[in-house]
């Protein structure tokens, strides 16, 4: 995959023999069309389908033009303003499993001949030049997890997979977590889903059936930070176009039900060294945690909240990230993280050291960030404790849900953002912030996520009806 960042659009254009090898090779493929795929703030892809007949056109930048600034929640031009091209990386081509007549390849956003400074692809490309430029490069796994939902005969959404009655008994306890019975019945589903992404060159390594019921997680190998960001997407489109195949839909929305449990992103990084790549510089010796790996959980605990402010970046986000929730379908306690603190294998904490692997588990994510921007702010930050040695204190290897307050505040632990108005808060006071997106990237995505916050608090809800009405 190619992660550099060009600073003139001549020089990111495509050599265009490369181009006429892509192009006879879609031909023979069979297929007719490309969606050439820009990000929006948001994390979500943009296109117009082009014919092949105009492939080479569109790989040399002379292929449709947008007017992003009308459509993508960034007002930083106007009416009279330039359009941006969307120019193709090729590396990232690929035939949709869905419809082979296909082909998606993702583009950066150009701006009257320079990166324009409000494309997330863009923005995590910089980022991966400043940490080479320190003499390091991330790599990232990500486990993506949603529901499966479908409609009822009354217009409303249920879960997909989940043959216990909505009145009456129900198991009062987890039934649907690795459940066998239920995984068989999801395989038409899910054995797709597995067969695509091991055609896809992506190693699956297996699906779980996860807490809530039609709750599913994906897991499948690592790669480089912008490789996995552009899979991500790739992959939340793939998922819902499967599901719809089978009649059904899926949310990535964290918690759509109060006795849900949540669904998260948790997004694993790891480090090593340009002038070492294949060494994973966070495994000491004797398998043992390395001195890096501390100074980077250094680096991110410092820049946590602003992270988190990306990575959990909707309302809902932060109705999971508390430790207990009364009729929860799995019992009591979340195991979703709770506090700014990292410890072994501690999962109530925003970052985890694995016992199975030489990363650094950030669990404060969900499937609605701009996966580019959260990668990116993840690489940022564990630069700087790397560069600096950052030190990030004890390992905490308690559980935070039943841990007192006394006892947090004696350890000076810090909780992770209540609502997305704190999170907003702290992410405009982060200079790390608007040294990875840019002061224009980071205001646009203050001022929507205020906005969002203001619209929701002035809402209404059935909560306050059914507590309030009658009461006073």
């Amino acid at each position: 995959m190619s992660n550099i960042y060009y600073e003139n659009y001549e020089d990111a254009l495509p050599d265009p023999k490369r181009v006429a090898r892509e192009k006879k090779k879609l031909e023979e493929a069979g297929v007719k069309y490309i969606f050439s795929c820009w990000i929006d703030m948001h994390g979500i892809p943009k296109t117009k389908p082009v014919p092949m007949s105009d492939f080479e056109l569109l790989c040399m930048g002379k292929g449709p033009q947008f007017a992003v600034h009308s459509v993508s929640f960034v007002p930083d031009l106007g009416p009279a303003d330039s359009d941006q091209i969307s120019l193709p990386d090729l590396d990232s081509l690929l035939i949709c499993p869905w419809d082979t007549t296909i082909a998606w390849v993702f583009a950066d956003l150009w701006w009257e001949g320079k990166p324009y400074n409000l494309c997330p692809r863009q923005t995590l490309k910089r980022a991966v030049r400043d940490a080479a430029e320190q003499g390091y490069a991330m790599y990232a796994g990500i486990e993506p997890e949603f529901i499966v939902m479908t409609w009822d005969e009354n217009g409303q959404p249920v879960k997909a997979f989940d043959n216990d009655p909505p009145q009456g008994v129900r198991p009062r306890r987890q039934a649907f977590g690795y459940d066998a019975e239920y995984t068989t019945d999801s395989m038409a589903f899910l054995g797709e889903l597995i067969d695509i992404v091991e055609d896809l060159g992506w190693n699956m390594h297996d699906v779980v059936a996860e807490g809530a019921y039609s709750q599913f997680e994906l897991d499948f190998h690592y790669t480089d930070v912008l490789d996995m960001a552009d899979r991500l997407v790739f992959l939340r489109v793939l998922v819902k176009e499967i599901a719809k195949k089978h009649g059904m839909f899926v949310t990535f929305m964290p918690k759509p039900t109060t006795g849900d449990w949540r669904s998260g992103a948790h997004m694993n990084t790891s480090i090593q060294r340009t002038d070492n790549l294949g060494v994973n510089i966070y495994e000491g010796k004797n398998g043992e945690w390395s001195e890096e790996v501390f100074h980077a959980l250094g680096g991110i605990l410092k820049h946590g909240a602003a992270i988190t402010a990306i990575a959990c970046c909707t309302v809902n986000s932060y109705n999971g990230l508390v430790p207990k929730v009364g009729g929860f379908e799995g019992g009591t306690f979340t195991w979703a993280p709770t506090h700014m603190a990292y410890g072994r294998n501690n999962r109530s904490a925003m970052l985890r050291l694995p016992q199975a692997r030489f990363a650094i588990e950030n669990r404060a994510a969900d499937l609605c960030m701009n996966v580019y921007l959260g990668l990116g702010m993840m690489l940022a930050a564990s630069v700087d404790g790397l560069v600096n040695k950052i030190d990030p204190g004890p390992s905490l290897d308690e559980d935070l849900y039943i841990m007192d307050e006394e006892e947090k505040a004696k350890r000076s632990l810090t909780r992770l953002p209540r609502n997305l108005l704190e999170a907003t808060e702290q992410l405009g006071q982060s200079e790390l912030a608007e040294q990875v997106m840019g002061k224009t990237l980071l205001n646009s995505i203050l001022a929507y996520k205020t906005d969002e916050w203001e619209r929701y608090h002035q809402t209404v809800t059935d909560w306050e009806v059914q507590e309030y009405l009658r009461l006073f």
